[in-house]
């Protein structure tokens, strides 16, 4: 780079790392994965001496070009957003965006212009890194919220470390979304190429152009429902890129030829369905799903529950699909029965949901979070147990059909020693079809 650059790495152990750069070794707590946290006190303390204070794990490539881009959007934007970075890989077949997974997605709401740029959040800030300038960093230490211990809560620690400054300093991270390409950096290992994390080049710039066409328009795209929860590192919020799972494909109705799936994501699960000769019909959780390409043929219907009721009004389907929806939505009940009227004569209620009732998550022995404090609205979600969802159906007029327990490797092993009786009990989700009385 054009300019002079002081690199200080910090490691576990001692390594050579060349001349004129700076090592510290040592990990601040017994934790390994709070080895980052000590930079922001390096940081504070060498305030006086930099312009601009750049972060970054070891894999990640951050160049000029992106350094000169945050400079010059810094310049034009207020004082409260900071120019952000996204992810990309090369593989064979092209670019992968790694960030794009699980519940991680656009606020379609969010596009707006700012001077010559036009902006929008995505809503996984981790990138890998992050800059600030002087004036930023001394905000942010003011904040009280950069100068912390390690901790944890919507991201694990090592995210944390770099997405702190938005997440509790007051900042927001936005992506320059009409000068995109100087704010993406190199994943530099490209360990996530053909795997399901990310999306591919032709969907990442598809959904580019959607949000500028959004900003042109000032429009303001709300979503179906909110889909991440408060829980600690946003568990069990709606994934965007679902699958057909073996468990729920079990549970299809025989004979089902139309489905109606209420909060459809990027399209993987209604590809599938649509794979096996399903009509499927889905009421998308944004403006800018589906994503999948082969799920494109599929009916979309965009819009809130309401404008979806109305435009399907006179319709039936063989089976109307709530995947992992219900438990955030403030009134299941209601949702549920609000759709009565578009089951076929003998149609199924297929409702799938996160059991929070397990005692502990046996992957990583956290916790469950069935005591978890608070109501719904600080949590934004319902805690989810075998007898939540049978009352929900209950009061809904459904008749329960039958439910089956989605067992881990692990749980399915301990669920042996109890001749099968702890089944629901352990199940990390439930899957349950139901028809309405009458």
């Amino acid at each position: 780079m054009s300019f002079p650059i002081d690199i200080v790495v910090l490691s576990n152990i001692e390594k050579n790392v060349g001349d004129h750069v700076e090592l510290r070794v040592g990990i601040p707590y017994k934790d390994p994965w709070t080895l980052p946290f000590p930079h922001k006190q390096l940081f504070a303390d060498r305030i006086e001496r930099y312009d601009l204070f750049l972060y970054s794990e070891d894999d990640m490539l951050v160049t000029e070009r992106n350094l000169r881009a945050f400079l010059e959007a810094k310049a034009a934007l207020p004082a409260d957003l900071i120019p952000g970075f996204l992810q990309y890989e090369e593989g064979p077949e092209g670019r992968n965006y790694p960030e794009f997974h699980g519940h991680f997605h656009w606020d379609t709401a969010s596009p707006r212009k700012v001077g010559p740029y036009t902006l929008a959040f995505f809503s996984n800030e981790h990138s890998g890194c992050y800059v600030l300038t002087q004036a930023q960093l001394r905000l942010a230490i003011h904040s009280g919220g950069f100068l912390v211990p390690p901790h944890q809560e919507k991201y694990d620690l090592l995210c944390t470390a770099s997405t702190d400054p938005y997440t509790q300093c007051g900042f927001e991270k936005v992506i320059c979304i009409s000068h995109v390409d100087d704010f993406l950096v190199h994943h530099l290992p490209n360990k996530y190429v053909g795997t399901n994390f990310g999306i591919d080049d032709n969907e990442f710039h598809r959904q580019i152009q959607a949000l500028l066409s959004m900003a042109e328009r000032g429009e303001k795209a709300q979503p179906l429902f909110p889909t991440e929860t408060r829980l600690r590192g946003r568990l069990h919020s709606r994934s965007y890129y679902e699958a057909l799972s073996p468990e729920v494909e079990g549970m299809l109705p025989p004979g089902a030829r139309t489905v109606l799936s209420i909060g459809c994501g990027f399209g993987a699960l209604e590809e599938q369905l649509d794979a096996k000769g399903m009509k499927v019909t889905g009421l998308a959780l944004d403006a800018l799903m589906p994503g999948c390409t082969a799920a494109r043929k599929i009916e979309v219907i965009h819009g809130s529950f309401s404008s979806a009721r109305s435009q399907l009004a006179g319709r039936t389907f063989d089976c109307l699909l709530f995947s992992n929806a219900l438990h955030l939505i403030e009134d299941p009940v209601g949702l549920l029965s609000s759709f009565r009227d578009f089951a076929s004569e003998r149609g199924t209620v297929l409702v799938v949901l996160p059991n929070m009732a397990r005692p502990v998550r046996l992957r990583t022995g956290q916790d469950s979070v069935a005591n978890e404090p608070g109501s719904f609205a600080t949590r934004a979600t319902h805690l989810i147990s075998a007898g939540t969802v049978l009352r929900w159906f209950r009061q809904a007029g459904l008749r329960v059909r039958k439910m089956r327990p989605v067992l881990t490797p692990g749980a399915q092993r301990f669920n042996r020693l109890t001749l099968g009786l702890a089944a629901r009990r352990l199940a990390s989700e439930l899957v349950v079809a139901g028809e309405f009385h009458g």
